[in-house]
């Protein structure tokens, strides 16, 4: 097998990314859903197809599901088959009805959902062990009041050992009835925040201001994962069992599938349905017609990033966030707070392990505080010209960060690395006799992800390793016709005058989790991004 093309490099601790990132926590407004179950193939960055079932829409004549966030979706859609399912999003309080009709072939018998958490009454269908079950041709409805808010799972409760693993798992987003945002908010600092991105033009992605109905689980910015595995043993089995059965009566004799899930070796880990690198990909790419959900967190330094979490496989996945840990908000749609409300009670992970089947609500953020360096590459000795905007100064707030004005391009930066260089004998004008000496940019090579660059903002990358006319007042600016510096390569998506960002690599922290059919890089990682604020992050596909 050949992996698919791609490059992975690592310069230092950050890395400059060049090319758009998309994220967000993309699905389809209820409170009614009309689901189907069937067969397709997943693709994977092995070049394989696997053979799997899932969930998807129902097609309606004349009619079409509402997509959210409604500046993420204008090409959006909901095929009968997706992995995972589509994300179903109500408010609190909705009363929630799930119609679901089996289309999976008829050896495969009944399949059905459970709504963990939640109350569900049932009408149609055929009886289960677990709950009412939609046969071939007896569509089954599940209602529900979404009573609880948060992030949720929902999946088979047929055969769970087979039909989960074949991809019948997905997720419920019930919204705060009463959220809270701006100055009403604990810890953070949404309005400002939402001040910053308004002057940079930037799109409101998130499906609304708070968790919860509390202040405090105000956040900025909003990315689903849901972390699963896949046995292509078992997915083969199915399909060869499926096929020697042909179209037959279902419940028949003869008619069944007797596929043995243990032992369990599964060589496909994913996110969101897809593998490294396919989950960096947009939303709703075309390429992928029934994995629709990528995996891509992208922010700006001091923004709370809430990130929704759920297990949806067998194992499980002690699941890395590279930069800051991740602070619970909440288990399974329950908020956990001090007895008496005062402030949050959930711990800080250093991973976020994800139990099969459990859901969680976290908030993470990056503000650059302990790089020991100035991420802005500010210098001093600069008075304007060749870079693009003259010395910024830094003014702490009670916590240390630069939050007095959100329409500066350092806005939340760590005052105490202000004016710090970083490089010893930088090319460009950027701050000197740092502690490092990075690479001649003329040998290091650089890919079409990374810039090789250890600083945001505009024209970091040219300044740092590029060639700029030289200013006068400084005496680090490199002349263009004497060093023969050019700037790095991989400006394919972003010119490095535009863009300079810091990526992360998240991903699972057991190892064999990385890789696809046990080719490294693969499987379930990803690559958090840092832009500075004038960059607007557009996630929309």
């Amino acid at each position: 097998m050949t992996l698919r093309s791609y490059t992975l490099r690592v310069v230092t601790g950050a890395l400059a990314l060049l090319v758009n990132a998309f994220g967000a926590a993309p699905g389809i407004q209820g409170p009614a859903f009309q689901l189907t179950a069937s067969p397709a193939y997943l693709t994977q960055p092995d070049g394989q197809a696997v053979y799997s079932w899932g969930y998807g829409c129902t097609p309606t004549p004349g009619s079409s599901p509402k997509f959210l966030p409604s500046t993420l979706t204008t090409t959006g859609f909901c095929s009968t088959m997706q992995v995972p399912g589509p994300t179903l999003i109500v408010t609190e309080g909705d009363s929630v009805t799930v119609t679901l009709t089996n289309k999976l072939p008829s050896a495969a018998g009944n399949t059905s959902i459970l709504f963990p958490g939640f109350a569900v009454t049932t009408s149609g269908g055929v009886g289960g062990v677990l709950t009412q079950e939609a046969a071939q041709n007896t569509p089954v409805t599940y209602s529900f009041t979404a009573s609880t808010p948060g992030t949720h799972a929902y999946y088979s409760g047929t055969q769970g050992d087979l039909q989960i693993e074949m991809g019948l798992y997905g997720a419920l987003i019930v919204l705060p009835k009463s959220p809270v945002q701006g100055t009403a908010c604990i810890g953070d600092l949404q309005a400002s925040n939402d001040a910053a991105r308004t002057y940079h033009n930037e799109q409101n992605f998130r499906l609304v201001s708070s968790a919860y109905d509390d202040p405090h689980t105000c956040y900025d910015r909003e990315y689903l994962f849901q972390f699963s595995e896949m046995d292509p043993a078992i997915h083969s089995a199915a399909l060869a069992q499926v096929t020697a059965t042909g179209n037959c009566t279902a419940g028949a004799p003869g008619c069944s599938l007797n596929v043995p899930t243990e032992p369990y070796h599964p060589t496909y880990f994913l996110i969101n349905g897809r593998s490294m690198p396919d989950d960096m990909d947009p939303n709703y790419s075309p390429q992928y017609p029934h994995q629709p959900y990528n995996g891509n967190p992208h922010l700006h330094p001091g923004e709370q990033v809430l990130l929704r979490i759920i297990g949806q496989g067998r194992w499980q996945h002690p699941f890395h966030e590279h930069a800051n840990h991740v602070r619970v908000l909440a288990r399974d749609g329950n908020l956990l707070l001090t007895p008496d409300g005062a402030a949050l009670a959930g711990p800080a992970l250093f991973t976020t392990t994800t139990t099969p089947g459990m859901a969680m609500d976290g908030i993470f953020y990056y503000t650059g505080r302990g790089l020991n360096w100035d991420m802005y590459g500010h210098n001093p000795k600069s008075t304007g010209p060749p870079v693009a905007q003259p010395p910024l100064t830094c003014n702490p707030d009670a916590n240390g960060y630069n939050t007095g004005d959100p329409k500066a391009i350092n806005y939340y930066e760590w005052c105490a690395d202000h004016n710090k260089p970083l490089e010893q004998t930088p090319f460009g004008d950027v701050g000197a006799n740092g502690p490092i000496t990075l690479p001649n940019p003329n040998i290091l090579t650089n890919g079409n992800w990374y810039g090789g660059s250890p600083y945001l903002g505009p024209d970091a990358t040219l300044r740092a390793t590029g060639c700029m006319a030289p200013d006068a007042a400084n005496t680090n600016a490199p002349n263009c016709a004497t060093t023969g510096v050019t700037p790095p390569s991989g400006t394919i998506a972003n010119s490095p005058a535009n863009e300079a960002a810091f990526a992360f690599m998240w991903h699972s922290h057991n190892e064999r989790e990385i890789t696809t059919n046990n080719m490294f890089p693969g499987g379930m990682m990803m690559m958090m991004l840092v832009d500075s604020r004038e960059f607007p992050i557009d996630e929309s596909n």
